[in-house]
């Protein structure tokens, strides 16, 4: 009994190991869809992408440079502005009189002046009298300034041009000396910091163009140039400052905007480039899957019985000529100049290759593939609907 169950065992084993075999060559003969694009000729530039927050190059706060209380408000938020314009007023009462009474003092220690100036030249008055009122006079003269110059702080003033970007006090509020009174935001030009690698040091350069795109302003794209480049590079970070100025742009761009810079610093007309996607970074090298043809498969060998040659040949069947097979090959590729959507290939590719975009992941070198047609029409919608309705 051992015996036949045994024989049992061996002969499903047996059969199960044909079936799998079966399956294993219908996967070998599977082919695995993929997308693929041809390598061509374009124009492609060298660039570097950074992201910065875009700050106001000018930007001051008024502070009040004298006390008192605020009885008017020239200007509010918003409001564009120019170098000594009044912004506010403070009351001068006190100021005034204070310069009052030093103009008084001065005209008087000016006519003493006078007199004592007489005197002197007719030997009445000796020369340490003479210095004497002449000294008073010269710090009374001082003392008049310095009021006069108290009374013109009452005028709060902007220091430069820009645009009111926030008013920190009310009318009737006491003011305090150095308190802070608006806050001016010069908005031509804005600057952008990139930080930016060591590797770039030597490829950027001051007056170099560059463009910027923000999120607040999408399908825009703003113009700007390097201003200066620093060159410190921080060992901290392995960077080095770059920053770039922008025009307002008719206030369109505003300081704390969030946006990404382009440097383009060289161009190329007639690169060969492939898409970005195309390429696959593994073991230290860079590397795309090729479309080519695959082998032809073996002759079917002549039959067991013995019949072969021409009667084999008059026995068979002409059959019709299929399409050549196509399989992936991996090709390692040497890239040069990159943009956001494509990439330079300076060695192992020529133009008219296809590479693998879509469905890499899917496939090894030689790998049978079928090339889908991103561009082929949908079929008609009625010609669907016949053909599922067809018995």
């Amino acid at each position: 009994m051992s015996r036949n169950f045994l024989i049992l065992l061996i002969s499903l084993l047996l059969v199960a190991c044909g079936k799998g075999g079966d399956k294993g060559k219908a996967a070998e003969n599977a082919l695995v869809p993929v997308e693929a694009v041809t390598a061509a000729t374009r124009a492609i530039d060298a660039s570097y992408s950074g992201t910065a927050t875009l700050e106001a190059d000018r930007e001051a706060d008024v502070v009040a440079k004298t006390g008192g209380v605020l009885l008017k408000l020239l200007v509010e938020e918003g409001d564009t502005v120019r170098q000594g314009q009044v912004l506010a007023r403070l009351d001068d009462a006190s100021p005034r009189l204070s310069l009052a009474k030093a103009e008084a003092t001065l005209r008087k220690l000016e006519a003493d002046y006078r007199r004592a100036d007489e005197m002197f030249g007719k030997k009445l008055l000796s020369l340490e009298e003479h210095d004497k009122i002449k000294f008073d006079l010269d710090n009374q003269r001082a003392a008049y300034d310095l009021a006069r110059l108290e009374l013109s702080y009452t005028q709060v003033e902007a220091p430069i041009d820009g645009v009111i970007g926030k008013r920190m006090v009310k009318e009737g509020n006491l003011i305090q000396l150095n308190q802070a009174l608006f806050h001016i935001v010069d908005f031509d030009p804005l600057l952008g910091v990139l930080n930016v690698p060591e590797r770039e040091l030597n490829t950027l350069k001051p007056e170099q163009p560059v463009s910027m795109v923000v999120d607040a302003l999408p399908g825009q794209r703003f113009p700007g140039v390097i201003e200066r480049v620093s060159p410190v590079v921080e060992a901290a970070s392995g960077t080095f400052r770059v920053t770039c100025r922008f025009s307002a742009q008719n206030q369109a761009l505003k300081p704390g905007m969030f946006g990404r810079i382009d440097v383009v610093y060289d161009r190329k007309l007639d690169a060969l480039t492939i898409p970005r996607s195309a390429l696959i970074e593994e073991d230290g090298e860079t590397a795309v899957f090729l479309i080519v043809d695959a082998p032809p498969p073996a002759a079917p060998e002549a039959g067991k019985d013995g019949k072969g040659g021409k009667d084999a040949a008059k026995d068979a069947t002409p059959a019709t000529p299929a399409a050549p097979a196509l399989q992936a090959q991996r090709r390692v590729v040497h890239v040069g100049f990159a943009d956001a959507d494509y990439i330079e290939v300076r060695d192992g590719l020529k133009a008219g290759d296809r590479v693998i975009t879509v469905g890499r992941n899917a496939v090894r070198d030689g790998t049978l593939v079928q090339v889908l047609d991103t561009t082929a029409p949908a079929a008609p919608p009625a010609a669907v609907a016949t053909t599922e309705k067809t018995p």
